[in-house]
């Protein structure tokens, strides 16, 4: 299988923030946010695997400062890993005040994505071409990132069930 590189399916979504995304505050719902996020992050797996992608672990999602109704939203996202048949997707959320210019990051999270086969079954996605310095540094924190999620699913694992 060919690889790929990472600016081959990088993204940014941008999306005027309206009330029906706020609270009575005026501030975005972090729900809605990480929809948008989700949204991106799907795009880039499954523009890297050129298949359908589901959502397995959103991780260390971080919300920086609030968005409000009338700001333009940018999400950014592109693949930081491919492994088998899981890509790791970094996004970034960005604020921007249409009448300042004034932009300001929001929410950064990682996302996993798996790709799938007719079947629904996880299937194999193309590796990841780093060209950068940047890019190698981060693919080797996301294996680190990986394995770190893969102990807490095993420590999960073998804990025994809550007695009801």
């Amino acid at each position: 299988m060919e690889g790929k590189r990472v600016r081959d399916s990088e993204v940014v979504l941008t999306q005027i923030m309206q009330p029906e995304h706020a609270n009575i505050l005026g501030n975005v719902h972090g729900g809605w946010i990480m929809k948008l996020m989700d949204e991106a992050g799907a795009i880039v797996s499954s523009r890297h695997a050129r298949r359908p992608t589901v959502t397995v672990v959103v991780d260390s999602i971080q919300f920086c400062a609030p968005v409000h109704v009338g700001d333009l939203l940018h999400v950014r996202a592109r693949m930081t890993r491919a492994w088998r048949t899981s890509m790791e997707v970094e996004i970034q959320a960005e604020a921007e005040d249409l009448l300042t210019g004034e932009r300001r990051v929001t929410a950064t999270a990682y996302f996993v994505y798996v790709a799938l086969d007719r079947d629904g079954r996880p299937a194999p996605v193309p590796p990841l071409i780093l060209e950068t310095e940047e890019e190698r540094r981060k693919a080797e924190e996301a294996d680190q990132r990986r394995a770190e999620r893969l102990a807490r699913r095993e420590s999960l694992a073998t804990r025994p069930a809550p007695s009801t």
